[in-house]
């Protein structure tokens, strides 16, 4: 999304604070600013300048609809789940930076295990662009609860390391693009 958007919120609607993490609420008739639009998430300045995350579910209170991103394979043998585990967590975004968490390089492993009751088991190792990221868990949480949501997924663990730390040197040349350092 090139350009800033003001829009009146139009209900009530549960936030995110950045860089923080802490939750709270935006009221029915306050005006934000859209400052990012990507994954199935909106970032909004508010009119004091809080920077605040709206989840994709809460659209409607912006004025926007849902943003479903692609289709997925419907199939749930290990490596169809695994390609679908990369695909989802490419809509998954650190909400101050315009690159999804896998560009980042934040991801670092994606195992899928097939279990006893015929579904499978995802294991992600991942990490963050700071140890003391505020919004780390929040993140960790959209990357679980996308993950979840995939046909043939009975259990999901999304392990945080710190080790090795990231730099941007781990980014993809696309997002290093994107972001105008390469």
């Amino acid at each position: 999304m090139a350009e800033r958007e003001d829009v009146v919120l139009t209900r009530d609607v549960n936030i995110v604070t950045i860089p923080d993490g802490n939750t709270g609420t935006l009221n029915k008739g306050q005006i934000v600013t859209i400052y990012q639009a990507l994954g199935d998430n909106y970032t909004v300045v508010t009119e004091h300048g809080h920077m605040v995350r709206i989840a994709g579910v809460d659209a409607d209170a912006l004025g926007k609809e849902s943003q479903r991103l692609h289709e997925l394979s419907s199939e749930t043998d290990a490596v169809a789940v695994e390609k679908n585990c990369w695909e989802v967590m490419k809509t998954v975004y650190d909400p101050e930076i315009p690159v999804n968490i896998v560009d980042l390089g934040l991801v670092y492993e994606c195992k899928v295990t097939p279990n006893a009751e015929g579904m499978n088991d995802v294991h992600v190792v991942m990490t963050l662009t700071a140890p003391g990221c505020g919004m780390g868990p929040v993140i960790q949480s959209d990357v679980e609860k996308s993950i979840r949501a995939l046909p043939g997924v009975a259990n999901v663990n999304i392990e945080v390391v710190l080790d090795p730390p990231w730099s941007r040197e781990m980014m993809s040349e696309v997002a290093q693009l994107q972001l105008g350092l390469y």
